[in-house]
């Protein structure tokens, strides 16, 4: 799991221990983990750090397999200026990209009817009217390298990122549970919704007036901001999926919390088309050093989604 060490994904991952025979490793950059969890060094905006993730999660699994993997970490920047040692837009980086690398490293560790839950955001709907610039693309180099697309203001450009980075998270799901991996294992991926959850970290690095009144609409100012999530609610949803209690039904990837309680709706007009969903999937690819398809034989030459292994990793 990433993104368990605070806010409603601390939530999601006592919920998680708290289920008898429950074992859960959790990426972290040196937060304490809860009580029962193993920590393992992941730092998601290095792709170095996440290769090296997916490798000692293969060691300590010994074998055994991935009943769920959880990919909630995410951020939001005040412009999309910042670059990863990789090169890439920050936001980007972390929100979608290593997640992506991630779920291609471990994809051939998930057991048969295992789940994939990536953490999204309705701001990626243009429908959901949250008051963000919606995506205009979800092309991966320009997402990565936004000095090559159209030119904006920092903070309309930092919040874009964080739109389009959301979008890209829904596509890759929805690329995931239609793929032969997935159909043939009975592998789910849902992305996730949790509303506007105030108090979480996810403006951490965002100027000191906007973090304050974060945190107080996270608590004593919470009557202030009509359709606020609760963390207990959207940590309890997360792990509600997680275990498979919560499970999509025919068709459907994309989960909303709303009103606190779990609806199964579309995405975006733009999340819902299959030509932008397999461009992601191979730019995505290309950007981390993959073969669009799982295995790391020759090039790609038309869209397959995931095969039956991920990337380094092999079948036993």
């Amino acid at each position: 799991m990433t993104g368990g060490t605070s806010g409603f994904g601390l939530v999601a991952a006592r919920r998680l221990l708290a289920e008898p025979g429950t074992r859960l490793l959790l990426g972290t950059r040196g937060s304490p983990v809860p009580d029962g969890a193993g920590g393992v060094p992941l730092d998601l905006a290095r792709l170095d750090d996440v290769r090296a993730f997916a490798v000692a999660v293969t060691e300590r699994l010994a074998g055994a397999r991935i009943d769920a993997l959880v990919l909630n970490a995410g951020l939001l920047r005040p412009d999309a200026d910042g670059r990863t040692p990789d090169g890439f837009e920050t936001t980007f980086a972390v929100n979608h990209l290593a997640h992506y690398l991630l779920l291609r490293l471990l994809v051939g560790r998930l057991a048969p009817g295992g789940v994939v839950v990536l953490t999204t955001s309705g701001t990626h709907d243009p429908a959901e009217r949250a008051g963000l610039p919606v995506p205009r693309h979800a092309d991966a180099r320009l997402l990565a390298h936004p000095e090559r697309d159209v030119r904006e203001r920092p903070g309309t450009a930092g919040r874009r990122a964080y739109t389009a980075s959301k979008l890209c998270v829904v596509l890759t799901a929805r690329a995931l549970a239609s793929s032969p991996v997935a159909l043939e294992r009975g592998i789910a991926a849902v992305a996730f919704c949790p509303g506007q959850i105030p108090g979480t970290g996810l403006v951490r690095d965002m100027p000191l007036p906007l973090r304050a009144g974060w945190r107080l609409l996270g608590g004593p100012l919470r009557a202030l901001k009509p359709g606020a999530g609760r963390r207990a609610d959207a940590g309890a949803a997360l792990a509600g999926i997680a275990l498979g209690g919560l499970r999509p039904p025919p068709c459907e990837s994309y989960a909303a919390l709303r009103g606190g309680r779990v609806v199964w709706k579309e995405p975006s007009v733009l999340a819902r088309r299959d030509d932008v969903a397999r461009r992601l999937w191979e730019e995505s690819a290309a950007l981390v050093g993959l073969d669009a398809r799982a295995g790391g034989r020759a090039p790609a030459t038309s869209w397959s989604g995931p095969l039956a292994l991920g990337d380094g990793v092999t079948e036993s």
